[in-house]
């Protein structure tokens, strides 16, 4: 008998090898040292800005490789460290707050592997370095706020309904309101029930007082903490993007904690400032008899400047702040023209639509307010902060507004875009608790490369070594098949959207050689053993294969369950490594298990020999 492999099997591990390979190339090229430039809250990156910063950089005599225009943001790619640090300091001073000038690390890939999605391998925080802060979220706080909206929305419901009561008031997980008379108690009941299905209410009656009271069912109370801990990844994730931080982490953890890295940042202070920044919006309406462009202003008006710098004179009585907008999105009218649609919560509504009623026909502002850090410290240690106020979007009041209306006259669907993401990036739902933090300087995480790299490569040598003494030309045949085995794990990591390398995850890989080395000794033994029990070669090739699959399988199935429980259970870095265990696995059964036999199959299976080199 002869061992042969179908044509189709050679041009799949073949195929399979040279796809691993094309992803895993751009890792060769590394990362170019580069300064990000991005616009502050959300304006565009013109054709000028562009300029600017060239004219900044050869005016300082600053070398740079490349500048150019991507995704909205201005990226400088420099020679070397030092010229990073030079071109951001100069850049921050020249370009002013109006722009976010951040430390990057660009890709080095050329452009025909980016042509076809080939990128490097995303580094963890433990690689790179950076800060790392665990968040708790006070869902206390967020039930507390739950609660005081209902007791608003109760009393403004009532009132609109017509429905008298004497008191209403908080109580656990609640609200009680009380009726002079058991008539309009059963009215409000069979009202706030229709209205309310998913509050469970009981009445009462003690000493002539009816009441009823409402209480949060379990499954509304997991609702509001779910949303207050989403709602705060998404505002920190927002804040986040904003920095120009390459390759942010803002994930959950657990039910109410939130997992921050910052790849890069070595500024614990400044981060912790920002992600605890206060932001938010107020509502005015624009005084239209003043004139903007005189020094005198009336008397309960006050002059801003728009985001393009033109003065608006608004009226100081806010309408509504921020903390009532429970919703905001950017779609197109019926005109195709782009909007913002905004949702406020039923008190806001209410004040929204008492301010509005009389005022159609003219024009309402909204102005973002921001506290930023001057990087100045008050007596008491503590950082002084700049309020920041900006009108963003000046719109005229077509109709009555209400708990839901819309911003028309934006620009673009990428203004809209912006405007939609500043309304949701206003205060946080809940207070959060840095519980945790944690900072890994550069130089640590390319020590920990080092280190691992070492690892793998020393151990490598020892594994060559003694393959190729202790089973000659088959040794040889394993030594290849080990190469591939960590071509595939690379690119198989490099080609997965969000995957990243950590230190636990060079862990995986160099667990996984020995696990691939193991397959093949596994393989190798049972066709000596075959031989010597006087087999003929082809037979023992055969046999020696057959026999050792099912030993392969259950040892690396198990393990590979094991990686799925990491993977499901684990957060962070127990993550990375149950990621890279399981592509280790899933790659070693592939190359001992179909690669060495197609190599075996190809130079000895298909011809009679008498002897092994094994």
């Amino acid at each position: 008998m002869l061992n042969k492999y179908p044509l189709w099997k050679y041009l799949m591990v073949i195929a399979t090898i040279a796809i691993c390979l094309l992803y895993a190339t751009p890792n060769l090229y590394g990362e170019d040292p580069a300064v990000q430039v991005s616009a502050a809250r959300g304006a565009a990156i013109e054709v000028s800005t562009l300029d600017k910063v060239k004219a900044e950089l050869d005016k300082q005599d600053i070398s740079y490789k490349s500048v150019s225009l991507e995704q909205n943001q201005v990226l400088i790619r420099l020679t070397d460290s030092e010229q990073q640090l030079l071109a951001s300091e100069i850049l921050k001073e020249q370009l002013g707050q109006t722009f976010i000038v951040a430390l990057n690390l660009a890709p080095a890939t050329p452009e025909w592997l980016q042509a076809v999605g080939a990128g490097p391998l995303k580094l963890g925080l433990d690689l790179r370095g950076g800060v790392h802060f665990l968040l708790e979220v006070d869902m206390q706080e967020a039930l507390v706020k739950a609660q005081d909206q209902m007791l608003q929305d109760f009393r403004t419901d009532l009132r609109e309904e017509k429905l008298r009561y004497t008191a209403v008031r908080k109580d656990s997980n609640g609200v009680t309101v009380r009726f002079r008379d058991v008539e309009t108690r059963d009215k409000a009941e069979e009202f706030l029930k229709s209205k309310y299905p998913d509050l469970l209410l009981n009445d009462s009656e003690n000493n002539g007082q009816f009441s009823v009271s409402a209480k949060m069912t379990e499954a509304k109370l997991a609702e509001i903490k779910e949303y207050a801990l989403q709602q705060n990844i998404t505002i920190i994730r927002n804040r986040v993007n904003q920095l120009g931080v390459a390759e942010p982490l803002v994930q959950r953890q657990g039910a109410d904690r939130i997992v921050v890295e910052l790849p890069g940042v070595q500024d614990t202070a400044g981060a912790k400032e920002i992600l605890g920044a206060t932001a938010t919006l107020e509502f005015r309406l624009v005084d239209n008899k003043a004139d903007p462009y005189s020094s005198r202003v009336p008397a309960g008006s006050q002059k801003y400047t728009t985001r393009d710098g033109r003065p608006v004179v608004l009226k100081k009585q806010v309408i509504l702040t921020g903390n009532h907008i429970t919703g905001a999105t950017s779609s197109l009218d019926e005109f195709s023209r782009s909007q913002v649609n905004i949702d406020l919560d039923s008190q806001g509504g209410s004040k929204m639509s008492r301010a509005t009623k009389k005022a159609i026909g003219t024009s309402m502002a909204t102005v973002f307010i921001e506290y930023k850090p001057t990087g100045e410290k008050t007596a008491d240690g503590k950082s002084k902060l700049q309020k920041i106020e900006e009108v963003i979007n000046v719109a005229t009041i077509q109709a009555q507004l209400g708990r839901s209306f819309r911003i028309t006259g934006l620009d673009s669907g990428s203004e809209a875009k912006n405007l939609a993401l500043l309304l949701r990036a206003g205060a946080l739902v809940a207070p959060v608790q840095i519980v945790e933090e944690r900072t890994i300087g550069p130089s640590l995480g390319k020590q920990n490369i080092e280190n691992g790299l070492s690892a793998m490569i020393y151990g490598m040598i020892a594994i060559v070594i003694f393959m190729a003494i202790y089973y000659r030309k088959f040794g040889l045949v394993a030594n290849i098949a080990l190469s591939a085995n960590i071509i595939m794990i690379i690119g198989i990591m490099s080609m997965i959207p969000g995957a990243t390398m950590t230190l636990p995850g060079i862990a995986g890989i160099v667990l996984t050689i020995g696990m691939a080395v193991d397959a093949n000794v596994l393989v190798f033994e049972r066709i000596r053993e075959e031989l010597k029990e006087g087999r003929s070669v082809q037979q023992a090739i055969h046999s020696g294969y057959d026999n050792a699959l099912s030993t392969i399988a259950d040892a690396n199935i198990t393990t590979l369950l094991t990686a799925i429980i990491l993977f499901a259970i684990g957060t962070g870095a127990i993550k990375g490594f149950a990621i890279t265990l399981a592509i280790g696995i899933a790659a070693s059964m592939f190359t001992s298990i179909i690669g060495t036999r197609a190599i075996v199959n190809f130079l000895w299976g298909n011809k009679k020999i008498d002897k092994l080199s094994i």
